[in-house]
């Protein structure tokens, strides 16, 4: 299945997916390149909320560009398949080797990013169209991140993924998910 039957197929979980969900197919209905940043406007992204077996904690990474702790993910670079972006992502950036528990998506956000410098270059503000999956992590495995990106990673429990260390623009985000986990 296609990433546009994908999301098609996808039930929102509230206002801010149903908006965002027409968002991303009015997307990929005005625009031929909606996989790569080449794309100026915005680009499709794959992350992960990846979650303990007791579902009690989840792993975030310290993104040097946002300055603060997110869920891993990233870029689709030009692959439509998201949860592989999902699964490739965590594994670079957490070095962690994940189950995927649900091949269907668990969420869909439309991110604005704000302009920043990249490797030199400055990068205009745009969207990160982001589909997101549900993965299992064994926590007692070895976390390691890449150096070029972020500043760290590491385990946090559930009620600490909405404090202020996290980016302030993905704490309603995760809000949603933790609320989504746990009516799983």
């Amino acid at each position: 299945m296609g990433l546009k039957e994908q999301i098609e197929k996808y039930k929102p979980y509230n206002e801010q997916e149903e908006l965002d969900k027409k968002q991303m197919l009015d997307f990929i209905e005005k625009f031929d390149d909606v996989l790569t940043r080449k794309n100026i406007f915005g680009h499709f992204t794959g992350s992960a909320l990846v979650v303990n077996k007791d579902r009690t904690k989840m792993i975030v990474v310290y993104h040097n560009i946002f300055d603060g702790w997110i869920i891993p993910g990233g870029h689709a670079d030009g692959e439509e398949n998201m949860l592989a972006v999902a699964v490739r992502e965590v594994e670079e950036e957490t070095g962690l080797k994940t189950k995927v528990l649900d091949e269907n998506i668990f969420s869909i956000q439309s991110v604005a990013i704000d302009g920043h410098i990249k490797r030199g270059k400055y990068v205009s503000s745009h969207l990160h169209l982001d589909v997101l999956f549900l993965l299992e992590a064994d926590e007692r495995e070895q976390l390691r991140y890449k150096e070029d990106e972020s500043k760290g990673v590491k385990w946090i429990e559930l009620n600490e993924a909405t404090d202020e260390t996290m980016c302030e623009f993905i704490r309603p985000i995760y809000k949603k998910l933790i609320s989504k986990l746990k009516n799983k």
